[in-house]
């Protein structure tokens, strides 16, 4: 399957179920539904269709969103189909009677899978809100959306390297190290929430609201990923055993409080977090034991991990080699629950992340 086959495939999907539910409860046809591959003032048009009542005939340019729950996703999708010549209609998974009658407000034409419409056009007059039947295909595919560790990877890379947004598939789950084929699945959710510009064409990618994604992740960590990396406890007879550790070719990066005195310098590690490459936890745990006299206590302020990402942050004068990135550094100090962990997290989140591109 290409990049994007899944995408078409799952507009079409919603373009259809849409238009049959239109048909069901107000008698209004469609006599077309072609997707394209189209831009109109830089806004892609995802399809072109005709719907038909009464002997009158009703062209629309569509853009699909399956699932809209905010003002401001209808603001912005409204301000592209202004941009356009062409009358424009959203169409939507489901729309609450809410959004419904925003939608009415700001002369947003629309129509869903559950159908509910609001249809404006001399000759035209539709609303309908209210309707709450499911579609359960799309509702199952957004909720194995970003609330799974595939995903929370996939995530934390492209926050991290904003240039990954526009790689292929390949590149992507590489860098991720996810199964290739969760990268379609895990992008069409992104743009399902808003997060995301998902044209045809990979150079036309871009993520949306980067630091609200950002804020996401970083309240997702402790519960979703975290407990999924394997993560054993040792405690050291000398607590400045990290300071001379040499990772010696060991992919391995320090996290956490001792990545924060690294970046920061304003803080005293009492704890240790270290991620580990997985095909290396074994030989690596054996030689920090051995080297460092380590032992294994539930309770020990180190913490091995597994190393999640395969990118490699780019070491500067402010982010040396062998730390984390910001954003994991970040999520480990606030996971932590420590209130002199705080102030810290604070400070790198305006160093290393209010500024960040993507």
């Amino acid at each position: 399957m290409s990049d994007d086959q899944t995408f078409h495939t799952l507009q079409a999907e919603l373009i259809a179920t849409a238009l049959s539910a239109l048909k069901k409860n107000t008698g209004v046809t469609a006599q077309a539904a072609a997707l394209e591959e189209t831009n109109n003032s830089s806004h892609r048009i995802d399809a072109a269709i005709t719907l038909q009542t009464a002997g009158q005939s009703f062209d629309y340019q569509v853009k699909c969103k399956s699932v809209v729950d905010r003002k401001s996703t209808l603001a912005h999708i409204k301000a592209q189909l202004e941009a356009i010549a062409s009358p424009g209609l959203l169409i939507s998974s489901y729309l609450s009677a809410e959004m419904a009658e925003h939608c009415r407000s700001i002369a947003l034409e629309f129509i869903d899978t559950v159908g509910n419409a609001y249809l404006s056009r001399p000759g035209l007059h539709v609303f309908v809100k209210g309707q709450t039947g499911s579609n359960a295909q799309f509702n199952t595919r957004a909720e194995r959306g970003s609330n799974n560790p595939t995903a929370m990877r996939m995530i934390f890379t492209l926050l991290c390297q904003p240039e990954a947004v526009t790689a292929s598939y390949r590149e992507i789950a590489a860098q991720a190290g996810i199964a290739l084929g969760t990268v379609g699945t895990n992008f069409l959710d992104l743009s399902k929430r808003g997060f995301l510009i998902y044209a045809g064409q990979k150079s036309a990618r871009r993520l949306l609201e980067p630091s609200q994604l950002r804020s996401e992740w970083v309240i997702n960590y402790p519960i979703i990923l975290r407990p999924k990396l394997k993560a054993r406890q040792f405690r050291a007879p000398d607590p400045d055993w990290w300071k001379a550790l040499k990772p010696d070719g060991v992919d391995m990066a320090w996290g956490g409080e001792v990545a924060a005195q690294k970046l920061i310098n304003d803080l005293k590690p009492a704890t240790q977090t270290l991620y580990l490459a997985k095909e290396q936890m074994a030989a690596g745990v054996h030689d920090l034991v051995k080297q460092h006299r380590l032992r294994p206590d539930p309770e020990g302020p180190i913490q091995i991990l597994e190393k999640f990402w395969q990118f490699a942050p780019l070491a500067t004068s402010e982010t040396p080699p062998g730390i984390a990135p910001p954003l994991l550094v970040y999520a480990d100090l606030l996971a932590s629950r420590d209130p002199r962990n705080a102030e810290v997290a604070k400070m790198i989140k305006e160093k290393y992340l209010n500024h960040a591109q993507n």
